[in-house]
Order: C-alpha cells, then structure tokens, then sequence
C-alpha cells in the first residue's frame, strides 16, 4: 500500500531520530487527531512508542511498558512496510526494548534509560537505540 504522508510526519519521524521524544509526539498528536484510518491507527502507533521512550528517559517503568507495548500493537497490521516506514523493524526494536524493560523492571530503569536514550552529549551515546528506518 502506498499512502502519501504530509510534511509533518516526516518531521515527526526526523524528532524520534533524534531522541526528541516529546516533541515527536506532539507532532504527530496533531496530525492523529485529525486523520482517518489507516493513518489515524498508525500515527497513534509511532506517538505511543515515542512517548514511552520519553517515560523510559524519565525513568517511568510503568509508563514506557504500557505506551511500547500499546504503540507496538497498533502497528502490528503495517508490517512489513507502510507509507515508506520500515514497520516491522521499528516494532522488532520495540519489543526487544520492552523484553528488557519487562526484565529489568522498576528498579534497573536508569541503567537502561542510559543504554538506550540519548542525552545530548557527544561523551555518551547510548549502545542500543530505537530509529525509524525508512524504505529506499
């Protein structure tokens, strides 16, 4: 299925690459609250996953268990590819991440927010990191 995106989401998925999380949601909140499906489904898809990355840089355990693995539900039906966004790979991370959320559990939060988010400095980048990879 080839479906056009407007420009926003493409800076949406520019802001989830770059660790800005909230902000990516926000950008795609707005283009959420106004689509129809299929977009409608799928941009609830991507915020939920940003928004539980911007839980895990928070250190909230519950709240980036619950957002990845609802963002990751909801994009279960765009796989392999939709609109030029690698689905499957975006959803394979997801669940690795919340594998290891699930395992570490509140406790161990920071250790792995500090493995997986960017915190702005060249010192530090984290080992593993969640990208929207697109289609070429």
């Amino acid at each position: 299925m080839t479906e056009i995106l407007p420009s926003e989401f493409w800076h949406g998925v520019e802001q989830f690459n770059q660790g800005e999380f909230y902000a990516c949601h926000d950008t795609l909140e707005a283009l959420w609250m106004e689509a129809m499906e299929p977009q409608k489904t799928f941009y609830q898809g991507i915020l939920q996953i940003a928004v539980g990355l911007y839980h895990l840089s928070n250190h909230n355990w519950r709240g980036a268990v619950t957002l990845l693995g609802e963002g990751i539900h909801r994009l279960r039906h765009y796989q392999p590819t939709y609109a030029g966004v690698h689905v499957s790979h975006l959803i394979d991370q997801g669940v690795q991440l919340l594998t290891q959320l699930q395992r570490c559990g509140p406790d161990k939060i920071a250790e792995l927010a500090k493995q997986v988010i960017p915190d702005g400095s060249e010192d530090t980048q984290p080992s593993y990191s969640i990208k929207l990879q697109l289609k070429k």
